[in-house]
């Protein structure tokens, strides 16, 4: 009897929040909840321009946020605040089409970067994980405009084209090097904060 009520407990616990193995804890499932808060509140309210003259392409810090989800809890996390982050953006004047780019732009940053910082979680290893993070979230970034600005904007393929080197590429690349920049210098306070 002792051994039935020990083998369901077992079973129970293997789909509890509290699981201490691959699952989500309690706390993990929290923290991510409110990383996705803060992001969200980047996106919606410290949303801005960084490049002079081109003031249609707008950075907010969420990418941040994200990147070091990502680094903390891997890389399910990181896809989970890369995206539920930008859910409130369909109700904005961006609409959907602004919400699939941001998703694009931080996940091909974030989910590379976890990926790389998972198998090497050291210094060395988040800094790798954010190059190769920056390689496919900039061709990422630059293939999305080619392909859906012409689809949701009714924009001509060649007026995406012509806007790559003026306006593309260096905000992309600006955002890219702040959003890494900012997270090395803080990733590991917060994460050590979290007690993670």
């Amino acid at each position: 009897m002792a051994t039935n009520l020990s083998s369901a407990s077992n079973r129970h616990d293997a789909h509890s929040t509290t699981d201490q193995g691959s699952g989500w804890s309690t706390k993990r499932i929290a923290i991510t909840a409110l990383f996705c808060a803060v992001a969200a509140i980047c996106t919606l309210f410290l949303e801005f321009p960084i490049l002079p003259g081109v003031t249609f392409l707008k950075y907010d810090p969420s990418a941040i946020v994200a990147l070091i989800a990502g680094f903390a809890f891997g890389p399910t996390t990181g896809i989970v605040v890369s995206t539920v982050s930008y859910l409130p953006h369909i109700a904005t004047s961006g609409g959907l089409y602004g919400m699939v780019m941001a998703i694009i732009a931080t996940l091909s940053l974030v989910l590379p970067a976890s990926l790389v910082y998972q198998r090497n979680t050291t210094f060395k290893g988040a800094l790798v994980g954010m190059g190769v993070g920056a390689v496919v979230c900039l061709a990422c970034c630059i293939a999305a405009n080619l392909v859906i600005t012409p689809l949701y904007m009714g924009a001509p393929v060649q007026a995406v084209i012509d806007l790559i080197v003026p306006a593309i590429l260096p905000f992309n690349v600006l955002k890219i090097v702040i959003n890494c920049v900012a997270t090395a210098l803080v990733y590991k306070p917060v994460t050590k904060a979290l007690g993670n």
